[in-house]
């Protein structure tokens, strides 16, 4: 009987050669098969301690573990508008407990990305110069600026821009934390010299990617019944003595693009005293920002003078603190930036400050202003 005809199941005496071959074959593919698979387990053994790990972001405990060297290639020439210290090519990133999950993907133009997060808090060794009282911040050998190297990326765009910078950061432990956290990265942040633990909140604002400045404390009116704290600049104290102080100051932190004034009503309002001390800012390549609380202040024409990048807030967002009121000069500082095209506001770091803020900043966004670094708005001499 043909095979075809044969029932199904029934036993059926079968060609020993083909039964021995078949078995080979099946032994053969069987060694195979495991060789494969030792084969990748060996591969992916070792790739995990090498590309999985190096692609992933450093965290805070491994901060000792980036090199003066690596910091001084991711840093070099990092600007508002340029932002050449972007490590190019794909990276997995890590989403840790204080990092907000992105809602939505964003599409950005890569050459307008600010500073590598990963090292933005160290600062540029090239850009440091040491000091008895600690580092101070100096132009590069290549004449890279710290406002050019520590400025934060923005889109470039020609919209309406509004940069906020809330200052007094250092001085409350609590207010600094909430500050650093609460606050869309895109808000300059500024901070006091006689706060504590500076370097520490320094770092933390950094890798948030905010933008920072240094407050340096001036003379006031009825000075010092009203006084801005140690090492204030006067008058009276003379240029050696003010320079001496105003480094005092800078040496406090490092990676801040400029300066803004603390008070200071009565010496900014002195155009001989401010001089030298403008001067100093711009050798150093540093920006002035002016908080606008004073009418009489001298320092735009005495910035210009010394070819100093210079910007001057249209108005403080908090003389009321109160979120409504704070809330109606944001608006304020809204139609200021429609009119003009950019607008600068000032405000310190209290808690109904940072919450009125950060809600409104939000709903801006969403009517298509932009908020941007301070650095974005100087005039400045050397990009003219």
């Amino acid at each position: 009987m043909s095979d075809i005809h044969s029932p199904l199941g029934q036993n059926k005496k079968q060609d020993k050669r083909g039964t021995d071959r078949s078995r080979a074959f099946r032994w053969l593919g069987s060694v195979g098969a495991v060789a494969v698979i030792l084969l990748s387990a060996s591969f992916f053994a070792s790739s995990n301690s090498g590309y999985f790990r190096k692609s992933s972001t450093i965290q805070p405990a491994a901060d000792a573990e980036i090199t003066a060297a690596e910091a001084k290639g991711s840093l070099a020439g990092g600007s508002a508008t340029g932002g050449k210290g972007s490590r190019s090519g794909p990276a997995i990133i890590k989403v840790t407990p204080d990092m907000a999950a992105p809602s939505h993907i964003i599409v950005s133009d890569p050459s307008k990305s600010g500073q590598n997060l990963r090292v933005a808090h160290l600062p540029d060794p090239e850009l440091v110069e040491a000091s008895s009282l600690g580092p101070l911040p100096i132009r590069g050998p290549d004449g890279r600026r710290p406002l050019d190297v520590y400025a934060s990326g923005w889109s470039g765009a020609r919209g309406a821009r509004i940069a906020i910078v809330v200052g007094g950061l250092g001085l409350s432990q609590t207010g600094t934390q909430n500050a650093i956290r609460q606050l869309p990265d895109e808000v300059t942040l500024a901070f006091a010299p006689q706060g504590n633990s500076l370097q520490r909140w320094m770092q933390a604002a950094r890798r948030r990617g905010h933008e920072i400045l240094m407050q340096v404390p001036l003379e006031p009116f009825d000075y010092p019944r009203v006084d801005p704290g140690r090492h204030t600049l006067t008058i009276d104290g003379g240029a050696q003595k003010n320079i001496a102080d105003l480094l005092w100051t800078l040496s406090r932190i490092t990676n801040y693009t400029g300066v803004m004034n603390y008070m200071g009503a009565r010496f900014t309002a002195d155009a001989e005293a401010l001089a030298p001390v403008m001067e100093e800012i711009s050798r150093r390549g540093l920006l002035y920002l002016d908080d606008g609380g004073s009418a009489r202040s001298r320092a735009e024409t005495v910035a210009s003078k010394q070819a100093t990048p210079f910007a001057a807030a249209d108005l403080s967002i908090d003389t009321v603190q109160e979120r409504g009121a704070i809330l109606k000069k944001l608006d304020e500082l809204e139609r200021i930036a429609r009119a003009k095209g950019a607008a600068i506001g000032t405000g310190s770091a209290f808690g109904v400050t940072v919450e009125a803020v950060a809600a409104w900043a939000n709903e801006a966004k969403a009517r298509g202003i932009e908020i941007v670094p301070v650095s974005a708005l100087v005039r400045d001499p050397e990009r003219d």
